[in-house]
Formats: structure tokens, C-alpha cells, sequence
């Protein structure tokens, strides 16, 4: 990389945003951002005393700007996307590293924290955000905070804790595409015992035509989310938090578009009506011949903390999450019933923590044990018509086509032709499955020093076993017409093969933070991340693919002065053995696995250099104006060694990201307030896979959103109106997906312009 162009880059890029800002203060006290309380290092912190990168938004924060998903929230927060390709599937991007894989066998590398328990397992990681306290995003490895699974970060999502005394709140709403909200909490209880159920459901129609006349238009929402939390506090001492958690999906399918078959409408155009169909041969595979996906997840968490004394307390965390998800896609984009898949995750995972704590005038320290254990699997499924399967992806016969530039099928016939009209249709199936038994013992511990108030110097070390176990099976029948099975390298085996290994592993960080003065903290972090290796079990071969370690190094500065307040972070960090994913693509693939299948190898060595800068101007109590920007330079190395890989950009991984905008909220007297949000988020190009090809990328995008409205009686009762993406920009948020493994990329396009209004009471 060109260090020198990037610093200069860094550096005139934090000059401008330096004017920018953040909203990172409370509605209701106007806080600075600096004040807003986090628990990042396991102890309640002002944000700007936190010496790492990180920044934590309020639920209230999310209402002004309209924000109620992740992936919404990740256009706000510098260094952070998320990409929502289904429920099933979602992309969590810390500093340009993903975490999307759905094998049972890899470990993710972005944890995702759910009231202080990992559920980062991409299949059951999924978490809608109604009635949260706060949402921390915390940048650059955090082992001996969250765990091996936080190699470049973690998002750590707070719900709202019951609370003395009788309150609520319910908003229901309307939007374009028939577009439905319910959703409240009702809190009740006193300074012993109180409770809190909240929920949200929402439900959209698709905002892809899908000109099948069986199948309903694609990306359709059904989701319901509900929550219940119960607080105990005996004593001043103790306090229990029990809270259990249900998610619900049943989303129509998502939008494999491929640019390569026509419609009746014309030439494939991501952006243009599809014509998606669940197999006629499916429902005897997959149960059902409709695409879309059915998911259910259960989370079950016991927090307890006790206040021992003389500045000593102690915490446990234990959390039970499982999920039991589906998804029936049509891979290949187009009428024809060639690629038509499905793929079913299911998994369990048991998380128990103990940490003791102790806080000095002096000293700071805390440090405990966690065991972590989870079994997972992921079959994937496959029905095609031989005849149709031969033809789209060979083109046997040159003159038949798959599908006509009108958008007929006329691979349909070629099993009669071959067969001489012995037959006109043979359906096929087979399924693999891959397996993950995975368990992890660790220790950690972290101690401040504070030998003034300026200063404070902090390390920290966890050290963990894991055993990791991976499984692998397959069933493959031979094709009546070709003789082998149909998707090349897929094979049958004897049952389920296994294999196993341990590992260890010691993951330090150390910290420095000097309070400049009362309005200005520097701050300075070095430390390691690490990836799990990957047991890897395929059909044919067995392999381990080594861990990921990662140095991170970074510095900056967080400042918070009269109408101010903000933060500049810079950052370096340095990848060996970077692991990556890549679609199956050959039958003699050395992993053993089959065309079309995604699988993880090293790509040898990756850096990254970047900055982050986030604040707010505040010059009335009624004016928040607010930025953000974050820039990263960086990827594979370019070096002979990488191969293939070499100089290529991580996916996902945009170069510069920024948001501004500002907040009006102005009292007009009698209870009356009038409050609007307007702001722009910018996104530079992304490619989609490595190794990187321009056709599989997507352009600089730029949305603009709005959210305003009127509140009453002080408060108590709202009416808002919202627009997401106001200019109906067009952008696609994936592309190649499982047909490019088959020579036939597809595309999904990006949420339109949405808009609706929301009406809320509260007591």
C-alpha cells in the first residue's frame, strides 16, 4: 500500500470531519457524548474515559434518525457495515473484516454480544433492536473483553432493564409496500422486584416483482420479536436479571437476480422484475415448494450481580440460545429450475461467565473464567430436472438454450430429446451437511493502574483451550443421463466423517489514557485478535486451516469542550494467515468440496491503516448538528506469496464512509414540540468476493433519509413521518452469491425508497 498518499488522505479527511459530529448525546439531558455511560471494559464508564474506539447509540438516538435494524444503524457508525442479505445470512463488517459464513465449522471473527453473551454463530446471530438501552460498537481486537470471537471488534446490543415504578409505550405504523409496525413495552414494579415485556412486529410486501405466478413478490417481512425481563434486587447488594427472548421470520425469498437469463420483461436486470420459482420437483426435498424463509431462535439469559464490599462485586453471566432457521432459494436467478437449494442451520449454544471485580481509588482490576459450548449444523440441499440441469450448464445442445431472450424455459426439453421421448422430466436431489461441535475454556483478567488522575495504564490477557470438531456428509446419487453425480465434486460417504483438534491460545492488550486536560482525553491501545483455526471436513479431504492473528495499534483522541464534543481514532494493524471465503468453483478443488460450496483457506498476509472521527455541535438547546467519517487503506498484501489473493481488497471493505446531518428539536409552547432529522450516509465501492472482479462490485452510494414529526402533551403522544433512501437510489447489496460458483453470478438489489408514518403514546 501507499502509506504516505493514505496518511495525507487520513489526515485531510479528519480535518473536515473534525467539524463534523456524532449524535452521541441523550434526548432528554443533552449530554455530551463523552458522558454517555458504557460498559465496554465491564465497568460503567463515561464513553470518553473508555481508552479504545468505540461508540455507543441510544435507542432514543436511533427513534430521531429512524433507524430500527442493524443493518440501517451501520450507515452511522465509522468503521462498522452490516449486510442483510436475509435473516438467515447477515454480514457484520468491523474496519472492512466480514463474518458471514454459514459453515458450522468456521468461528466468526465480529462478535456479536447480546446482553453480555456471544450468539455470534451467523445463522442465529440475527437480533432485532426494539426497546435496546444502547447499542456499544466497540473497534479492534477485544479478547479479554469479548472473547476470541471479537478478532477486529464487537457489537454489543443492551436491552432495556425493568425499572421501578408503572410505564409505556406503543407505536404502530404504515409505510409503502403495505408496510406494518406494532410494537411497545409495558414496564411495572418496585425497588425489589419489576418486569418488562416488550415486543415489535413487522410486515412488509416484497419490493421485487416476481413474475412467477406461483411465488409471491421477494424480500417480503414477517418478523415478530418479544421480550420478557424480570429484575430482582433483594438487597441493595444483589440484583438478578432474567430475561428470555423470541425472534420469528417468515420472509419471503430473497432476490437472486441473474443478469444472464431474460424475463418475459426483457434482458436480466437486477433492478427489474425477476422470475423466481420454487422447483415443481422441490416439495418432495425440501417440504416445501415455496421460496422464502421460516425462522425461529430462543434466547434465555440469568445475570446476577453481588456487591461484595470495600470496592470488590461479583458478576455471572449464563445465556442458552438455539435457533431453527430454513431458507429455499433459487440460486440461479432465472425461471428456469436448475439451481434450486435450500439451506437449513441449526444450532444450540450455552455460554456461562463469572468475573470478579474491584475498584480502587488506585487501582482498577477484574477477572474471571468463561465456558462457551456450542453444536451446529448446516445442510444444504439440492433439487434440479436432470435435463435442465445438463443443458443450463454445459449447453449440450447449442441451438436449445436454457432460457429464450423472452424468458421460456427451453431447457425443458431436453430430457425428451436425449431419451427420444422415453421421458420428458427426471427430477435429482442430493444434500451435504457440515458440523461443528465446538468448546472453548478460558481465563482472563485485566488490571488498571491509575497513579494520577491524568493517568491510567492497563493490561490485560486471556488464555483459552478449545476443541474443535467438524463433521461432514453427503449424499450423492449418479444422474440418470450423465452417469456421475450432477454437481461436480459432490460425493457420497459412508456416513458422517469426522475430524478433530485442540488448540491454545494467549491474547493480550495493554492501554494507555492521559486526561490532557478536563476537555481532552488521549488514549493509546496495542493488542491481538486472534481467529479460531479452521477443522475443515469435506467429502474427500480433511485439513486445519491455521488461526488468524492480527496486532492491532491505534491512537486518538476523544474531546468534549462547551457546544463540542468528538473523537479521532487512527489505526494499524497487521494480519498473518488472513482467512478468507470463496466460493467452490472447480470439481478438483483441494478442499474436497462441492462446486458451489463456500469454504475457507488463508490467503496469506493482510494489513490495514485507517482513521475514524465522529461528534457533535450542539450551539442550541434545540440544534444538533452531527458527522462521522471513517477511512481505511488497506487488504491483501501485495506480495508474490499471496497468490492469487495478492493486492486484492477485503469484501465488503468500502475505502471511505461517512453520515451528517442534523437534528431540530424546538418546543412551540402548550406541550407542543417540533422535531426533524435529515442527514445523507455515503458508502465508497465494495467488492463483493475476493479474489475481486469488477462485475462483482458495486459503486459508490449515497442515501438520504428523514425523519420528522410532532409531539404532544410534553411528550406523551408522537406523530412522525419517515423517508429511507428519498431518492430511490439504485444499488446492489450482494452479488455472485452460490450460481457464481456455477459460471452465473446473481445479484440482489438494495432496499428502495421506503417511507410511512408512526404514531406512539406513552404513559
Amino acid at each position: 500500500m501507499n502509506y504516505k498518499k493514505s496518511g495525507l488522505v487520513a489526515v485531510l479527511l479528519a480535518t473536515v470531519s473534525a467539524t463534523a459530529v456524532h449524535a452521541q448525546d441523550t434526548a432528554q439531558d443533552g449530554a455530551a457524548s463523552g458522558d454517555v455511560i458504557v460498559t465496554a471494559q465491564k465497568f460503567e464508564q463515561k464513553l470518553r474515559d473508555v481508552p479504545i474506539t468505540i461508540t455507543a447509540v441510544t435507542q432514543e438516538q436511533m427513534k430521531r434518525i429512524g433507524v430500527d435494524d442493524l443493518d440501517e444503524l451501520s450507515n452511522y457508525v465509522p468503521g462498522l457495515n452490516i449486510q442483510e442479505q436475509s435473516a438467515n445470512n447477515p454480514g457484520i463488517v468491523i474496519r472492512g473484516i466480514t463474518s458471514d459464513s454459514g459453515s458450522a465449522q468456521q468461528a466468526a471473527r465480529v462478535t456479536l454480544y447480546y446482553n453480555g453473551v456471544d450468539i455470534s454463530r451467523s445463522r442465529g446471530a440475527y437480533q432485532a433492536i426494539y426497546d435496546i438501552d444502547r447499542i456499544e460498537v466497540v473497534k479492534g481486537p477485544q479478547a479479554t473483553l469479548f472473547g476470541t470471537a471479537s478478532t477486529i471488534g464487537a457489537v454489543s446490543i443492551v436491552s432495556a432493564r425493568p425499572k421501578p415504578g408503572v410505564s409505556g409505550e406503543l407505536t404502530a405504523g404504515y409505510g409503502n409496500y403495505n408496510a406494518y409496525l406494532l410494537g411497545g413495552h409495558l414496564n411495572i414494579g418496585n425497588e425489589v422486584i419489576a418486569a418488562r415485556v416488550a415486543g415489535e412486529f413487522k410486515k412488509r410486501d416484497g419490493y421485487v416483482e416476481n413474475l412467477s405466478p406461483t411465488q409471491d413478490d421477494l424480500y417480503a417481512q414477517n418478523q415478530l420479536g418479544l421480550r420478557a425481563s424480570v429484575r430482582y434486587t433483594p438487597t441493595p447488594a444483589l440484583t438478578i436479571d432474567l430475561i428470555g427472548t423470541y425472534d420469528r421470520q417468515r420472509n419471503s425469498g430473497t432476490p437472486f437476480i441473474s443478469k444472464r437469463f431474460a424475463t418475459s420483461q426483457g434482458p436480466g436486470n437486477p433492478f427489474g422484475a425477476a422470475n423466481l420459482s420454487g422447483s415443481p420437483y422441490a416439495k418432495d426435498v425440501f417440504g416445501t415448494d415455496k421460496l422464502g424463509l421460516t425462522r425461529d431462535v430462543y434466547d434465555v439469559n440469568v445475570t446476577a450481580r453481588y456487591d461484595l464490599g470495600d470496592g470488590w462485586s461479583f458478576t455471572t453471566v449464563n445465556g442458552y440460545r438455539s435457533f431453527d432457521s430454513f431458507e429455499v432459494f433459487d440460486a440461479d436467478g432465472s425461471a428456469a429450475p436448475w439451481l434450486e437449494f435450500a439451506e437449513g442451520a441449526y444450532g444450540s449454544q450455552i455460554s456461562h461467565e463469572s468475573r470478579f471485580a474491584y475498584v480502587g481509588d488506585h487501582v482498577r482490576t477484574s477477572f474471571g473464567w468463561n465456558v462457551f459450548h456450542e453444536n451446529n449444523r448446516q445442510e444444504v440441499p439440492f433439487s434440479t430436472e436432470e435435463g435442465v440441469y445438463l443443458q443450463c450448464a454445459a449447453n449440450l445442445i447449442p441451438a436449445l438454450g436454457c432460457v429464450s431472450p423472452t424468458g421460456v424455459v427451453t431447457a425443458a426439453q431436453f430430457t425428451s430429446i436425449r431419451t427420444n421421448g422415453a421421458a420428458t422430466q427426471i427430477p435429482y436431489s442430493s444434500i451435504f451437511t457440515n458440523k461443528g461441535i465446538n468448546d472453548q475454556y478460558s481465563m482472563f483478567g485485566e488490571a488498571t493502574w491509575m497513579p494520577s488522575h491524568q493517568l491510567e495504564l492497563t493490561a490485560g490477557l486471556r488464555a483459552l483451550i478449545e476443541q474443535r470438531k467438524a463433521g461432514y456428509v453427503s449424499i450423492a446419487p449418479k444422474s440418470v443421463l450423465s452417469g456421475a453425480p450432477l454437481i461436480p465434486g459432490q460425493a457420497t460417504t459412508k456416513g458422517t466423517l469426522w475430524s478433530e483438534d485442540s488448540f491454545q491460545a494467549f491474547l493480550p492488550r495493554f492501554n494507555v489514557l492521559y486526561r490532557l486536560n478536563g476537555a481532552i482525553n488521549l488514549y493509546a491501545t496495542i493488542s491481538k485478535g486472534r481467529r479460531s483455526p479452521t477443522v475443515s471436513q469435506g467429502a474427500t479431504a480433511t485439513s486445519v486451516i491455521p488461526e488468524e492473528i492480527v496486532w492491532n495499534y491505534e491512537g486518538g483522541v476523544k474531546l468534549a469542550r462547551g457546544m463540542f464534543s468528538g473523537s479521532l481514532g487512527v489505526y494499524y494493524q497487521k494480519y498473518n494467515n488472513f482467512q478468507i471465503s470463496r466460493t467452490v468453483t472447480d470439481a478438483n478443488d483441494p478442499s474436497g468440496r462441492p462446486v458451489g460450496s463456500s469454504i475457507t483457506e488463508s490467503a496469506g498476509s493482510a494489513s490495514n491503516l485507517g482513521f475514524e472521527a465522529e461528534g457533535q455541535l450542539r450551539p442550541t438547546g434545540w440544534l444538533t448538528v452531527f458527522g462521522n467519517a471513517g477511512f481505511i487503506d488497506g487488504g491483501i498484501d501485495n506480495k508474490k506469496s499471496n497468490g492469487i489473493y495478492a493486492n486484492n481488497r477485503f469484501r465488503l471493505q468500502p475505502r471511505l464512509q461517512w453520515a451528517a446531518g442534523f437534528t431540530v428539536d424546538a418546543p412551540l409552547g402548550n406541550g407542543i414540540r417540533v422535531f426533524a432529522t435529515p442527514s445523507v450516509t455515503y458508502r465508497s465501492k465494495i467488492f463483493f468476493e475476493i479474489p475481486n472482479k469488477e462485475a462483482i462490485s458495486q459503486e459508490k452510494v449515497t442515501l438520504v433519509n428523514l425523519k420528522a414529526g410532532v409531539s404532544f402533551a410534553d411528550g406523551r403522544y408522537e406523530v412522525a413521518g419517515y423517508v429511507r433512501n428519498a431518492t430511490n437510489e439504485k444499488y446492489l447489496l450482494d452479488a455472485g452469491n452460490t450460481g457464481g460458483g456455477f459460471n452465473d453470478p446473481t445479484y440482489i438489489p438494495g432496499e428502495p425508497r421506503f417511507y410511512g408514518v408512526q404514531l406512539t403514546g406513552r404513559f
